[in-house]
C-alpha cells in the first residue's frame, strides 16, 4: 500500500519562503514521476510542479522563478521549496506519485495560506 504524506504547509506572509516535503511509505516503482498539486477553494486541482524519473522539471507558469521541485532518495522523496510566496499561492498543496499506466497516488495535502 503507498501512502504518501505531505509536512511543511503553514502560514506566511507574503514575500515568505515554506518549503514542503512528502515522504512515502511502500513500494513505489522507480519509474514513477513525482509531482505537486494544488487546489485553491471554488476551484480546480492545478499542477504546480513536476519531476520525472529522469530528472526532467516542469513548472506552471505562475510559479515559474519561485518554486522549485527536487527529489530525494533520503526521507523526504520529494520537495517544494517555495519562495517569494503571493497571497493567490493559497491553496491546499498535494504530493502525487504519477505512475502509468497504474495511476496516481496521493497524499492527504497541506494547507498554505499566504496573507497580505
Amino acid at each position: 500500500q503507498v501512502q504518501l504524506v505531505e509536512s511543511g504547509g503553514g502560514s506566511v506572509q507574503a514575500g515568505g519562503s515554506l518549503k514542503l516535503s512528502c515522504a512515502t511509505s511502500g513500494y513505489i516503482f522507480h519509474s514513477c514521476g513525482k509531482a505537486w498539486y494544488r487546489q485553491a477553494p471554488g476551484k480546480e486541482r492545478e499542477l504546480v510542479s513536476s519531476i520525472s524519473s529522469v530528472g526532467i522539471t516542469r513548472d506552471a507558469d505562475s510559479v515559474r522563478g519561485r518554486f522549485t521541485i527536487s527529489q530525494d532518495n533520503a526521507e523526504n522523496w520529494v520537495t517544494l521549496q517555495m519562495n517569494s510566496l503571493k497571497t493567490e499561492d493559497t491553496a491546499v498543496y498535494y504530493c502525487a506519485a504519477v505512475c502509468p499506466p497504474y495511476g496516481t497516488y496521493w497524499g492527504q495535502g497541506t494547507q498554505v495560506t499566504v496573507s497580505s
